[in-house]
């Protein structure tokens, strides 16, 4: 059964939202939001990096990390974008584990911009896990050994990093129509920051029973509204993180 299982996924490769084939994707896959981004770490952090897909302006790297095959590759802004391309590298590439690297806004003031946020579970405003039908509200959560792993990083390179529960929304926070309260009323809750797609990928990980893990660097304080510089130099450190867990 599960040859057969292999040889159908290998069959829907590529997909309609990657050009890929199958084995041009590395069990690990990092992923940040932003394409130029996912191309930056591809270029600076790979060595023999090589695009694999490029549709849609969403360039995917494959190249060797410390001897180990690791993908870079961008997910766009949002769940549904984000949700399409983790549920075709969990279900039709065979990948493992996802480490999403991307950028957040801190809910706590005391959390400095530039400062690194590990979601240990996710919470959002949004309706994406409807489509497991359960009679509930659904809670996902990282892979404990990945988090662990990247707290040990942490603690190895004396790299402050935080630990709790990210809201992931729908909306981006400077645009959302009911102005602070939903942030604040978040935050009161216990969330460290907001993003747009660490809950689908918690989501998928656990429904596909694969590996996750998001690590955001908090570019702006929205309770102080101090804001880090977004460059290379503020987001390495993160890169620098996932990388090791490959």
């Amino acid at each position: 059964m599960t040859d057969k299982k292999n040889s159908l996924e290998a069959a829907a490769t590529p997909t309609p939202h990657n050009r890929a084939k199958r084995g041009q994707i590395a069990p690990t896959v990092i992923l940040p939001g932003d394409p130029e981004r996912a191309e930056w770490a591809a270029r600076k952090f790979l060595k023999g990096a090589k695009v694999v897909s490029d549709i849609r302006g969403i360039k995917t790297f494959t190249g060797i990390y410390e001897s180990k095959p690791v993908t870079i590759m961008a997910s766009g802004m949002g769940m549904p974008s984000a949700g399409i391309y983790i549920y075709e590298l969990y279900n039709f590439y065979g990948v493992q584990k996802i480490i999403r690297t991307g950028t957040c806004g801190a809910l706590q003031k005391e959390i400095a911009p530039g400062e690194i946020i590990l979601a240990m579970s996710a919470s959002t405003d949004s309706n994406y896990a409807y489509q497991f039908e359960l009679d509930g509200t659904f809670s996902p959560s990282a892979d404990y050994e990945l988090l662990r792993n990247a707290m040990d990083f942490a603690f190895s390179k004396k790299c402050k990093a935080r630990v709790g529960m990210i809201f992931s929304s729908d909306f981006f926070s400077a645009y959302n129509a009911k102005g602070e309260r939903e942030w604040k009323a978040w935050a009161k809750m216990g969330a460290l920051g907001q993003d747009m797609e660490t809950y689908a990928l918690y989501c998928n990980a656990a429904f596909t029973k694969r590996k996750a893990l998001s690590i955001l660097t908090a570019t702006v304080n929205l309770c102080t509204k101090k804001a880090a510089e977004d460059s290379e130099e503020t987001l390495c450190p993160m890169m620098l993180m996932a990388l090791s867990l490959a």
